[in-house]
Formats: C-alpha cells, structure tokens, sequence
C-alpha cells in the first residue's frame, strides 16, 4: 500500500489546510470527467480521495501515524489488532469506518449506512421591492420562485409511472463502495448509482429520469409594518424539496425599500423636513406637518427656534415588533425669502437698528 502522504503529496507533519489545497488540487487533476480518455483516472482519483479521507479526519490520521505507517506496519515492523481497537475505542470513534475485513466488515456488502437517508431541501432566497409607504403600514406580496420540484408525474422518482428503481448493480442498493488501503478500508460514493442505491431503468417521460421538474411557484408573503431596508423574511417550507422523504427547506424573502422623497428613517422614528419663515421661528408658531401615513398633525413651533431644531411627536414613527411606533421627527429649516418689498425691506431695516448691533459672530474672536 502507498504511504498515504505521498499519495497527496505532502510531508507528515502538513497542516490539515496543506492537506485540503493538495486533495483539491489532485483531485481536479485526476477527476474522472477531466480525464475521458484516460482508463486509469478513475483508479488515481479513488485513491486520491481515499488518502484524503483518512489523512483530513484528525482521529483516523493519529491512527493511520500509528499503526499504518510502512503499508500498515508499526513503528516496530508488525500490527496489534488488539492494541489498535483500544487505541480505537479509547477515543471514540468506530473502527469500522477506518477498517475493512480485519474488524468484520464484508466485502462488497458494506454495512448499509450509505443506504440514503432524509435529507432537508435546499432554502431558496428572493427579493421584492415596497415603496416606503407600504414598508411603515405593511403589505402582501406575492413572490414568483422558479425551482425545481418533484415531477408530479413520478413522485420525484425519476423512474417511469407503473415502474420502480431498482437496486443498483454496483452497490448492491448500499450506495457505496469501499476502496480498500491495505488494512484499510475507505468508504466512497457509488459512481454508477451517485450514492442514492438505486437505479432508473425506465425513465419518467417528464422528467427524462431526472425526478425534477422545473416550475414557478408564487406564494403570498405578509410583510410586517415597519419592516427595514434588507430585512428577510422566512418562508417555511417553500424552498427546495427535500430528497429521500426529508423535509423541504424555506424560502428567504429579502425586501428592499425604496426611498422617499419626503421622508426618512432613523431606527424608528421617521424624520421629515420642514419649512418655516422667520417671523414663525423668531415668534413661535402653530404648524401643519405631514404624517408619513399620508395625515396632518399640528406642531407647536417654539419662538426663538433656529434651523435645523429637532421636535419630536411620539407615536407618529414607525411601527415596531413589539407593537408600538417611534416618533415623528421635525426638522425645522428656517427659509429666508430671495426678494423682498419695499415694505419688508424698510421692516427689517427697522429690526436691526431695534438689535442694537449685536454681532451673532463675536463667539468666533474671543
């Protein structure tokens, strides 16, 4: 048997990621579709992937350092059985899947544990697009998802209808083959079978034996009130089917909110601007605001205000999970007119001698 290590290539003391970039590597070079032509491919890429087997799991690895060594000799030149099934069972791990007929294991019939078990479908992800409006009050949408489900024809089969698969020939319905190392004996999936156990001797006119189908599913998504820019959303149950009577997997729905023209977020208050003249920040004033609702609520601006003053109306934001709502900021953005009248000209000329020259920036030169 080949040292294990110059199988892939690499020096006994290689890190586990040295490992994985060699396996990788050899296993691109060597793959059996890379290599049509080549009869022999396929016999490099087992023992490729059977080096790595042993030599990635770092308890198979100990073991194989010391007992398999030398074409499974020890470090003295002979093999304990019973030394290596304490070392074995000391740490945890079974036997079996590291050996082949030394510890029982049969040739040929392997154990059943690559017979194919439930496995959970894929999740899916999409996207949808809400104006900001719906976003604070909340909507239903319906999403398209185009997948590949289950040919109604065959029940995701893949074999013909009045037809079943049949036990692969190769595998003999385990869905793997054992590649034997020496004393050891690596587990692998069954090339002709893919690992399922089974085979379609009659295929579904459908689905060509494929037991899929491609189709586009539309489901009706709630999206909750005061969902945020890429939030997501899940689904459940409406992602891939799953293989083998397992479950299916979801389906995440990412929503992406536009912006508005008027409005912003920030958390869950919501902020909009607002213009006021001078006469209403210097005086004080009682305003209308719009809601983000589409509604009006009536603000009292405090005299004396300057640009940019921040008021706050609680309630008015935007919804939360826990069922109540931020606030309602209002910017204030004090407007100065372009043109003035003789009339307001002759005011304002008036106000600054009544301020008696004060000078708003001597702050800036003390």
């Amino acid at each position: 048997m080949r040292d294990l290590y110059e199988v892939l290539g690499v020096a006994r003391s290689a890190t586990a990621d040295e490992i994985k970039k060699a396996y990788r590597k050899l296993a691109r070079q060597h793959h059996p579709d890379a290599n049509p032509d080549d009869p022999k491919a396929e016999e490099r890429f087992k023992e490729i992937s059977a080096a790595y087997d042993t030599l990635s799991d770092p308890e198979k690895r100990k073991a194989y350092d010391q007992f398999g060594a030398s074409g499974g000799l020890g470090a003295q030149g002979g093999f304990d059985p019973n030394a290596f099934r304490d070392f074995a069972q000391d740490r945890g791990f079974d036997i079996s899947d590291l050996f082949g007929d030394i510890f029982g294991r049969r040739r040929g019939g392997g154990t059943g544990r690559g017979r194919p078990q439930p496995r959970r479908g894929v999740d899916l992800e999409t996207r949808v697009t809400l104006s900001f409006d719906d976003a604070l009050r909340g909507a239903r949408v319906t999403v398209p998802v185009d997948k590949d489900v289950n040919c109604a024809d065959c029940g995701g089969t893949g074999a013909a209808p009045g037809t079943k698969r049949s036990a692969c020939p190769d595998c003999g319905g385990t869905g793997e083959r054992q590649v034997n190392q020496g004393f050891f004996a690596i587990s692998e999936p069954c090339l002709r079978c893919g690992g399922h156990g089974s085979i379609v001797e009659t295929p579904c006119g459908t689905c060509h034996g494929a037991g899929k189908t491609r189709r586009t599913k539309r489901y009706t998504v709630k999206i909750p009130a005061g969902i945020v820019d890429g939030a997501r959303i899940r689904v459940r149950g409406k992602g891939l089917d799953g293989e083998h009577g397992g479950p299916a997997g979801d389906l995440w729905v990412v929503v992406q909110v536009l912006p508005s023209e008027r409005f912003a977020r920030r958390g869950k208050d919501v902020v909009v601007d607002v213009p006021v003249t001078f006469p209403e920040a210097a005086l004080g004033a009682e305003i209308d605001v719009p809601t983000p609702l589409g509604e009006r609520v009536r603000v009292k601006v405090p005299a004396g205000s300057t640009d940019g003053k921040m008021l706050r109306v609680r309630g008015l934001g935007s919804p939360s999970e826990r069922g109540d709502a931020g606030s309602l900021l209002v910017r204030l953005r004090l407007i100065v007119p372009g043109t003035l009248s003789t009339a307001q000209t002759e005011a304002l000329e008036k106000f600054a001698a009544l301020d008696g020259g004060n000078d708003p920036r001597a702050e800036l030169f003390a």
